[in-house]
């Protein structure tokens, strides 16, 4: 199975009220103006978009409006992040019915499966659509490590055509090819590391903080994509205490903040998170406050 899969995919932030009930009218108005910026893809309900913290009904309707606000401009996958594979199974299917573009799935949650049963969750689960499927690797936030040779097991499921690769060590990009030789596409999946892995081989970028600087993110990816590297580091180095922040447990309420301090999102969350507070709201504002003030000219 062939995709088109490259570029800036944001990972979309799911877009709050203050009672944590979902604001559809701001979450398509980041979707349009994500567009605006010149990004290739959209990324539904991953960590960024709270899927974990939705109901089964919410994350329908969010996907529904995504598809519906896209018009098929961009291809839109969407997280699936279940408990079990029973559920991830119901789940894709509903994902297809709703006419979604890709999918990327997760290992099962709570429950830290080995390498044999990870396996079989991912065969299990692409076989129940036809739908394109990215394997998202995050050991770091969910204690499951999938190593290069386990993909390498998994080559011969034709829908499993991609790999976003959040293990925080660039290394693996190579260890991928090493092992599944261009079988998989390889996005970036951590915002700070997108340059290095880029020049290993990734063709995308899958980046939580191009919810709140969509241009700038959509002019780095462009300038390594022709390899302009000297011009791509000044705005990688003007960027990167920003983009550590997504690589933090608290992620998801960082990025908001920067949305709304961008002016173009909410900082609302759903419980159990909560909203920053104290030292920590202070610290992490002034650092996308400096950001703003020294935003480079595109």
């Amino acid at each position: 199975m062939q995709v088109n899969w490259t570029g800036v995919f944001p990972a979309v932030a799911t877009q709050m009220n203050e009672d944590g009930s979902i604001d559809f009218d701001m979450t398509a108005k980041q979707i349009e103006d994500l567009i605006t910026a010149g990004v290739d893809g959209l990324v539904m309900l991953g960590s960024v978009g709270e899927n974990t913290a939705l109901e089964p009904d919410e994350k329908i309707a969010v996907l529904k409006l995504a598809v519906e606000v896209t018009k098929g401009r961009i291809p839109v996958l969407s997280g699936v992040a279940e408990n079990s594979t029973r559920a991830a199974i119901r789940y894709v299917q509903e994902c297809e019915k709703l006419g979604a573009d890709g999918l990327m799935l997760l290992p099962g949650m709570v429950y830290t499966a080995d390498p044999r049963e990870n396996i079989e969750h991912f065969r299990t689960v692409a076989g129940a659509t036809k739908l394109p499927i990215m394997i998202y690797n995050n050991p770091g936030a969910y204690r499951i490590d999938i190593k290069p040779e386990e993909f390498n097991q998994l080559a011969d499921v034709k829908n499993l055509v991609a790999i976003k690769e959040s293990s925080g060590d660039p290394r693996r990009i190579t260890d991928i090819y090493n092992a599944c030789g261009d079988r998989f596409v390889l996005f970036c999946g951590m915002d700070d590391l997108v340059m290095e892995t880029q020049v290993l081989g990734a063709v995308g970028w899958i980046s939580g903080f191009t919810d709140a600087f969509p241009k700038e993110s959509v002019a780095l990816w462009k300038l390594l994509s022709e390899g302009k590297y000297t011009e791509a580091l000044e705005i990688y180095r003007w960027f990167t205490p920003v983009l550590h922040m997504d690589v933090h447990a608290k992620l998801v309420q960082y990025i908001k903040l920067a949305q709304e301090m961008t002016g173009v999102g909410k900082p609302h969350v759903r419980a159990p998170r909560l909203p920053l507070v104290g030292e920590e709201l202070e610290t992490i504002k002034a650092t996308i406050q400096k950001a703003i003030d020294t935003r480079p000219s595109l």
